[in-house]
């Protein structure tokens, strides 16, 4: 049996105040970043390999279904606005379609086939990677779908929660965060899912910076889709080449990206500093 799947540790949990909820929860959360520790290795590896993919202007692929198919959603729809990506460079796909994002489809993940088929729709060659993403490591959708691609010389990849499972043996880089039982018996949107989120955040802020997306610690790239984003940019400028904020604020309005504002004024000030 697998552990994401084991008895809770607890018991009665109808019968706890909300304070021993909470403090019992949270002590279960904090055993994660520590089992995402243990898979650093693992996790550096895919690193490496998607960094390589998508410097031969290949694209990354999230499958998963549930819970685990929704962060892959999250993790890809954020990377155009944080890096200035292209939306095609990191594809999220969720079985039972985008309507799964939202409503559970009754057995989308059954389907060995499906994910294959709907990576087709996106053109896949062997220049992209694909990454399988499911907490139990079991999930046929997912295995399906890395099976079809390992077959055809694609390079494969996946984040699970268990150990030594059909996900990670169908994956040319399996990262296994192990977990352990979760607060609420099977709810792996609980600490699996927390951990899936962590390891994709390593996965895709790490590449990104690999990928000359970030400057010193700045997000150069971002998109100026709001006045925040707009705020931050200028003072990004500020910083950089020391110009008071109106004339940061007009450099950025003139050029429409960070970099572009900063690259454009030490071009024009014959300075590369």
């Amino acid at each position: 049996m697998s552990t994401t799947e084991s008895a809770s540790n607890y018991q009665r949990l109808e019968q706890m105040p909300v304070r021993e909820l909470l403090e019992n929860i949270n002590k279960e959360d904090k055993s994660v970043p520590l089992a995402v520790e243990k898979a650093l290795p693992q996790i550096e590896a895919l690193v490496h390999a998607t960094v390589d993919k998508l410097k031969q202007n290949g694209r990354l692929f999230y499958i998963g279904a549930g819970t685990s198919g929704r962060l892959g959603i999250v993790d890809a729809s954020e990377c155009p606005p944080t890096y200035g990506v292209p939306h095609g460079m990191v594809i999220g796909i969720i079985a039972g379609g985008d309507g799964a994002i939202r409503k559970a489809v009754e057995f989308a993940e059954d389907d060995l086939n499906q994910a294959w088929q709907d990576l087709q729709e996106h053109q896949i060659t062997d220049r992209d990677i694909v990454v399988g993403i499911a907490a139990s490591g079991r999930t046929p959708y997912v295995i399906g779908g890395l099976e079809a691609c390992r077959s055809r010389g694609i390079t494969t990849g996946c984040i699970v929660c268990n150990a030594g499972s059909a996900v990670a043996a169908a994956a040319d880089f399996p990262v296994e965060v192990v977990t352990g039982p979760e607060f609420v018996t099977g709810s792996t949107r609980m600490k699996a899912g927390t951990a899936q989120k962590l390891v994709l955040n390593m996965l895709t802020t790490s590449t990104m910076i690999r990928l000359g997306r970030v400057k010193g610690n700045k997000m150069v790239d971002m998109q100026l889709s709001n006045n925040k984003l707009v705020d931050r940019g200028t003072r990004m400028v500020m910083e950089e080449l020391l110009l008071p904020y109106e004339q940061a604020a007009a450099l950025l309005k003139q050029h429409g990206q960070v970099r572009a504002a900063i690259d454009a004024f030490r071009s024009s000030n014959g300075s590369n500093s």
